[in-house]
């Protein structure tokens, strides 16, 4: 049996049908170990670290950074076991070179693709070492030695000569190696190691932003501009009046899913404007409590509290259509999805079983829930299987709005601004905390009256907080 292994791109677990290569963890010559990381991809809903089914060295990148392709696509080769000189014969095997079955992209029983289960916790790091056997040939690139020094500020020194099969970079953080043609060397996008990182934690792709540096080279401040929304900013350049930019990832399932809803479901919205001060003097001692002082307590807190509990007198809202049946599926159960805004496009992970959770269990759900979604590591599981979504719009500034479904969902609620207003209480008026709820649902699933009654009942729990004891 031939030692090389081909490596095909896996349905990570979702039904995905294509994601884009973000960036690889290896490059050719490295040497890897079953579990390993060797690639980032962006799906149309997250970012995923996919890890090597394989031990050995790794023969050829088949797939470029930057591509989209569909899943079963064969995107990296490896050459199992310790490589040696006498490898050098079945280092180029035939693009046909079977796979080994029941490994992640390979055939699996009934004609499936084994997908991203039944791998463990990755316990070692890549280790990287020259390939054996090269040959001198011509020597790298000089464009992006060139640009290697500009971004480092290192003085110029010649290339080594390199084979043509194992060209390399001269830094692997600047530049990557280009299978096509071989032996050259193209230059990447130019960013230094922390800047990287910074791009990683705040979900940025570099190749989307727009570099400031001398010689072309990424800094922190064009990281932070983008992630800030100034992303789609472009040089100036005569004559040219307009940006395009590519729809793809989050962007293109985000636009996808929201039209499917608007015209599959028939929405309707409707609102309320609620006094929310007694739920915001509860934020504050809750946020002296003992229990929470570890813990971020916000008004989203109660709010999510609040749509558990009501949820429980009106359970239509907490349930999905099923049109080939055509029956109404109520769920006895609460995975209550949060509208997060990120580099990356709007996203709604969920809190799984929200409504068995104590209140501090739920606030540090709803914490990580936060953190993971900014950092772009929410994974396609935390983002299937929602059935109600909250969508916060206040932290905008925005008193509220007429949210679309979640796909699959039967409502979701718009929390706006908390701002102070005058507000008649026992016939005075007052300035207090007021709020507007916009409640949009699905009419097949939930009549009027239905919707109304679990407006009504948010608002009276945010109105007041002990009435929740009632339900």
């Amino acid at each position: 049996m031939s030692r090389v292994r081909q490596f095909n791109l896996p349905d990570v677990g979702e039904g995905l049908t294509e994601a884009e290569i973000v960036g690889w963890k290896v490059k050719p010559g490295d040497t890897v170990k079953v579990n390993d990381v060797i690639v980032e991809i962006e799906t149309a809903k997250s970012l995923v670290e996919l890890p090597c089914p394989y031990a050995g060295t790794v023969d050829k990148l088949l797939v470029g950074e930057g591509e989209t392709v569909a899943v079963g696509t064969p995107i990296i080769r490896v050459l199992l076991g310790p490589i040696s000189a006498d490898d050098s014969a079945v280092a180029s095997p035939p693009e046909d070179s079977a796979v080994e079955p029941g490994l992640i992209g390979g055939p699996a029983p009934g004609g499936r693709t084994s997908v991203l289960v039944g791998y463990g916790p990755k316990t070692t790091e890549a280790k990287r070492r020259p390939r054996k056997g090269a040959t001198p040939s011509e020597p790298a690139s000089a464009a992006a030695q060139q640009n290697v020094q500009m971004a480092f500020g290192t003085a110029p020194t010649k290339a080594p000569e390199v084979s043509a099969a194992d060209a390399e970079p001269a830094n692997p953080a600047l530049t990557r190696e280009d299978a096509d043609p071989p032996g050259a060397v193209t230059a990447r996008v130019l960013a230094k190691p922390p800047v990287r990182k910074l791009a990683k934690d705040l979900g940025v792709d570099l190749r989307a932003v727009t570099p400031s540096g001398p010689g072309g080279v990424v800094t922190r401040a064009d990281i932070e501009a983008h992630a800030n929304g100034a992303g789609a900013r472009v040089l100036p350049s005569a004559g040219e009046r307009e940006t395009r930019l590519p729809v793809k990832g989050v962007r293109k399932m985000t636009a996808a899913a929201m039209v499917s809803s608007a015209f599959t479901a028939p929405h309707v919205t409707e609102w309320v404007t609620c006094d929310v001060s007694r739920t915001m003097r509860l934020v504050g001692r809750l946020r002296k409590h003992r229990d929470f002082r570890d813990t971020k307590v916000s008004p989203l807190l109660l709010v999510a509290k609040a749509v558990c509990l009501a949820a429980r007198r009106t359970p239509e809202v907490n349930a999905t259509w099923d049109e080939s049946a055509q029956e109404i599926v109520l769920k006895h159960y609460v995975n209550l999805g949060i509208a997060a805004a990120t580099p990356r496009g709007l996203i709604v992970p969920n809190v799984k079983d929200a409504d068995s959770l104590s209140l501090r269990e739920l606030a540090d759900a709803l914490v990580e829930l936060t953190r993971t979604a900014r950092s772009g590591k929410t994974q396609p599981a935390d983002m299937s299987g929602g059935t109600f979504t909250i969508t916060n719009v206040g932290v905008f500034g925005v008193d509220s709005g007429t949210p679309i479904l979640n796909p699959g969902e039967s409502g979701i609620l718009a929390f706006g601004a908390i701002r102070k207003q005058p507000w008649v209480v026992a016939g005075r008026v007052r300035p207090r905390d007021v709020t507007t709820l916009a409640l949009s649902f699905d009419h097949r699933v939930v009549d009027g009256a239905q919707g109304s009654r679990f407006l009504a009942d948010v608002a009276a729990i945010l109105e007041d907080p002990a009435s929740a004891l009632t339900f």
